[in-house]
């Protein structure tokens, strides 16, 4: 039998994998709609890349953030000749940030944040239920 406190461990090292995303996607949003006056300095969309390890001794995995990286599409050259950060020939550049996916994102993150809560409870509560069932 594992001990009791891998249980932790591993919805611990889930719900900062889980903040991880959050952030990410907080800066997603937050970037939406941006403009700049170039491709290479605009904004694009970051994701994180979760690794998981398993535990021989256990034999529980646990999820850690290999990388951030960019992702999804490229931003998108829009003209505009009277915004204050045109180029010479009036274009600017907008981040081409997905807000609906962002969003979706965020709820699945948030729910797995939560459920990785409802773990580490559940798994407090079976520990204070055996001990009391020592006395």
């Amino acid at each position: 039998m594992a001990d009791p406190l891998t249980i932790f461990q591993v919805a611990g090292r889930a719900m900062s994998a889980q903040l991880v995303r959050m952030n990410t996607t907080a800066s997603n949003l937050a970037n939406a709609g941006s403009v700049t006056t170039s491709a290479d300095t605009a904004y694009r969309t970051i994701k994180p890349i979760f690794r998981t390890q398993y535990d021989k001794a256990s034999g529980l995995a646990t999820v850690n953030v290999e990388s951030i990286v960019t992702a999804g599409e490229s931003p998108s050259k829009r003209y505009d000749p009277s915004h204050p950060l045109a180029d010479k020939d009036g274009n600017v550049w907008e981040s081409a940030v997905d807000e609906t996916r962002e969003l979706v994102d965020m709820m699945e993150t948030s729910r797995t944040y939560q459920n990785n809560v409802e773990v580490m409870q559940t798994a407090k509560s079976l520990i204070l239920d055996t001990l009391k069932m020592g006395r």
